[in-house]
């Protein structure tokens, strides 16, 4: 699973000037989907549905009001434990479990050795990666990405409330006010201590939040970057090489291609897409290096490998001169952040089994990354979970040709815990119709992007709530340039009429959760952060010994 990857940003996607030839190959010798849609159009919510087959929201894993992803390993939100993932189910059956990469379901909950959260605690045996993602953060030469607005407000207000304490003390000084000494003392501790409450977490970013875990142990923090993707590579190839024998699961969950782009010297340069494209061909070249270790230990033949991406192409990311820094979506309207439009949520999603799969297949079909949850379970020779709401649909008719039509005749696209839009696969008519009740106002207005901000919000000011709604027919009209209305579409009060009523049952089947990135779970909390070395002074390098970073 690459992260933040645009599906406009591979070869066998429609990209002619990237080149992503490991990838290709990929597609060409197994299936590959065209409509493969996210959950939800950001990191931590996606992930969760991808792991455990049922939108995020069911799990409290979505956002309900304010934040809309973890932001601190220190923090006390995460994937319940209640909730089953499939490498748990996988684990049951005699799998080895492995995750190499990015986790950013949580860590702790109550303590600093807990690990509720953790992979080990949802079915993986082994993990090797960052519990967190990658952010800015993470590069001392970057600008600051976690809560880049909140830390520029503090430290904005801290300065003006010391100029206002020290102009204080010189008139008094001057005699020129009457304020008591211990008023200003008093003024001035209180400054102090609010100043040390924040710049506790937010100076120190990159050190609580960019490190890598072996299992429950931190070997290095704060994290080498420029190391890291070799790093990642060389656990992945060990762990097939360890596993050969056996069945196994492997996720390598890529840091590719989030920002801040930190890419090795040999790849810089060598796309015409800048800094982004050079990091999309380096991904490509750890893919080919891990399909070429399941080549190698005789493996591959037997193996199902999947490629896709957690979420759409980042179109507001860029550097200080407006080069983008983030992927390209195709012909597909928004990006990143956006629950409803397709850029958002429309990923790459790729099937290779030799022998079992046919090669060079296409599937038009609409599919979800919750699809893989039963898919796998299933081939795994596991029960699907009968306690709880599944979303996901096994893939494996469709993907063996054994069925034409996908099994979800309707798919729910939510931004946070907003429904945004909703699509309906009329499989007697063909059309694909979709409905947009909710989508993110542009800025400025008449870009394609939430420019200034980090992703378009969910609610709000920030979106424009359509009544009627907005309809499209992907079948016609892919990129949704052209809204269809009663004029032009004789059919589209029957259309709306018949997705309300599917959303209505839809809404039906949701129930109330513990929402985990409620602000008392995201907050920074001391004795909840993982450290190497003894607290505060959390330091090592990729051996675990403690030393200077």
């Amino acid at each position: 699973m690459a992260d933040d990857l645009g599906i406009g940003d591979l070869g066998c996607y429609g990209n002619d000037t990237l080149r992503t030839p490991n990838i290709d190959r990929l597609a060409e010798e197994g299936v590959r989907l065209t409509q493969h849609l996210a959950a939800a159009p950001l990191c931590t919510p996606s992930r969760a549905a991808f792991l455990t087959g049922r939108h995020s929201f069911r799990s409290g894993m979505d956002a309900t009001n304010g934040y809309r992803a973890l932001q601190w390993n220190g923090g006390s939100g995460g994937l319940p434990e209640n909730e089953t993932t499939f490498a748990r189910i996988l684990q049951q059956q005699g799998y080895a479990t492995g995750l190499i990469g990015k986790w950013h379901q949580g860590v702790n909950c109550e303590s600093r050795a807990d690990h509720c959260h953790h992979p080990l605690r949802h079915g993986f045996d082994y993990f090797y990666g960052m519990p967190f993602t990658l952010v800015n953060d993470c590069d001392p030469a970057r600008p600051p990405e976690v809560d880049a607005a909140l830390r520029a407000w503090l430290w904005h207000h801290t300065q003006w409330a010391a100029l206002g304490i020290l102009t204080a003390a010189l008139g008094k000084a001057c005699g020129l006010v009457s304020v008591p000494w211990k008023a200003l003392a008093g003024a001035a501790g209180l400054l102090l201590l609010c100043f040390g409450s924040w710049y506790a977490s937010f100076g120190f970013v990159r050190r609580w939040n960019c490190v890598l875990m072996r299992n429950h142990d931190v070997v290095e923090q704060p994290m080498d970057l420029e190391r890291a993707a070799r790093r990642l590579l060389k656990e992945a190839a060990s762990y097939i090489e360890r596993n050969k024998d056996g069945p196994f699961l492997l996720f390598v969950s890529l840091l590719h291609v989030h920002i801040p782009l930190v890419t090795a010297p040999e790849f810089l340069g060598k796309s015409p897409h800048g800094l982004y494209g050079d990091h999309v061909q380096e991904m490509d070249w750890l893919v080919g290096h891990i399909l070429s270790a399941l080549e190698e230990t005789g493996v591959a033949n037997a193996t199902l490998t999947y490629f896709t991406s957690d979420h759409g192409g980042h179109l507001e990311a860029r550097d200080g001169e407006g080069a983008q820094l983030g992927g390209w979506n195709g012909v597909y309207r928004g990006g990143k952040g956006m629950g409803g439009w397709e850029g958002g949520i429309r990923v790459p999603g790729i099937f290779r089994w030799p022998g079992v799969l046919p090669a060079g297949r296409v599937i038009h079909e609409p599919t979800s990354l919750m699809d893989v949850f039963p898919t796998v379970v299933q081939l795994g020779g596991g029960e699907v979970p009968r306690d709880r709401v599944i979303d996901g649909r096994s893939l494996l008719p469709l993907l063996q040709g054994a069925s034409r039509r996908s099994e979800h005749e309707f798919l729910f696209h939510y931004c946070g815990a907003s429904l945004h839009a909703a699509r309906w696969h009329d499989t007697q008519s063909g059309r694909l119709w979709k409905v947009h009740y909710v989508t993110p106002r542009f800025h400025p207005p008449g870009a394609g992007a939430c420019y200034g901000r980090g992703v378009c919000p969910c609610s709000g000011d920030g979106v424009t709530r359509h009544s009627p709604p907005l309809l499209f027919d992907l079948s016609r009209d892919p990129s949704e340039a052209r809204p269809l209305s009663p004029d032009s579409e004789p059919l589209y009060h029957a259309v709306v009429a018949r997705v309300d009523e599917a959303v209505e049952e839809h809404r039906g089947t949701l129930s109330p959760v513990t929402p985990q990135f409620s602000l008392g779970h995201i907050l920074w909390k001391p004795w909840l952060q993982p450290c190497c070395g003894i607290f505060p002074f959390c330091s090592c390098r990729q051996d675990g010994d403690p030393g200077e970073t």
